[in-house]
């Protein structure tokens, strides 16, 4: 569904952010992203809708490949690709209704959205997903209003209204304290699931990759050192991606909060 070929940017500075990554990510496929900052590893995810611009290789979406499309084209692609912000990105004077309706920007065009002319069908859909996320109560609220935790479900709403093939998620938790990072987490991968989607998270907690996210892909320096199962991250493949560290604690981290989830269940 989502194919790298080579992919490689390098900065003016001389830079290499990314060396040459190839990766597949198939239909519904949920994948994390880690690794330790200046990995490349929001480059990587920007590179994929071409909000930053590859130096070299292809980007391959089904059938298209995004790096040698025009302006135009581009813009009709990027409503396949839904993008989640790590902060948030949404108009604070604007109320949760109109963010949300923000991400049919691509469909309605810059006058109808700007008039917020939406189609009775958008409004319906904008509905049901604040529904899903249990928001549909501040549907009116200003986003200034809104937690963090709240925010980002605004933003996930706001993506998953494009109705995209492939999701797209920068950091969704990096602002978020720890409950509610692991309930924005299970939030993401359970839609993912509902609506077979495709998903690059790029998330700098290892332990929430490890308890939500099905494959893991560790970048290091602009290079994959680990594409694999999360329960294949041992204190090795850790001090690979990372460096080294007192990885076993990590692990054990995990492993009683995966125990404190069935009690929970229970």
């Amino acid at each position: 569904m989502l194919r790298l070929e080579k992919l490689t940017k390098t900065y003016r500075t001389g830079d290499r952010a990314l060396k040459e990554i190839d990766l597949e990510v198939g239909k519904g496929q949920v994948l994390a992203l880690i690794g330790p900052s200046g990995a490349g590893k929001s480059t990587l995810i920007r590179c994929v809708n071409r909000l930053v611009q590859p130096t070299s290789g292809a980007v391959w979406l089904e059938d298209t490949d995004l790096t040698r499309l025009g302006s135009g084209a581009l813009r009709r692609a990027r409503r396949e690709m839904g993008m989640i912000f790590q902060e948030y990105a949404l108009v604070e004077r604007l109320t949760v209704m109109e963010n949300v309706l923000s991400g049919r920007l691509g469909y309605v065009g810059f006058w109808r959205s700007f008039l917020r002319w939406y189609p009775q069908s958008d409004i319906d859909a904008a509905f049901r997903l604040l529904d899903r996320v249990g928001l549909l109560h501040m549907a009116d609220k200003r986003a200034d209003e809104l937690s963090g935790g709240q925010r980002q479900r605004v933003g996930i709403c706001r993506a998953l209204i494009q109705d995209p093939k492939l999701l797209l998620v920068d950091e969704p938790t990096a602002s978020l304290d720890p409950k509610t990072s692991r309930q924005i987490m299970r939030l993401i991968t359970e839609l993912c699931r509902e609506r077979r989607l495709a998903a690059i998270i790029n998330i700098h907690d290892v332990a929430l990759a490890q308890m939500f996210v099905p494959r893991v892909v560790g970048l290091r320096f602009g290079e994959i050192v680990y594409d694999g199962l999360p329960t294949g991250l041992t204190p090795g493949k850790l001090t690979d991606i990372y460096g080294e560290e007192d990885w076993e604690a990590t692990i054990q981290k995990v492993e009683d909060e995966d125990v404190e989830e069935v009690e929970a269940a229970e």
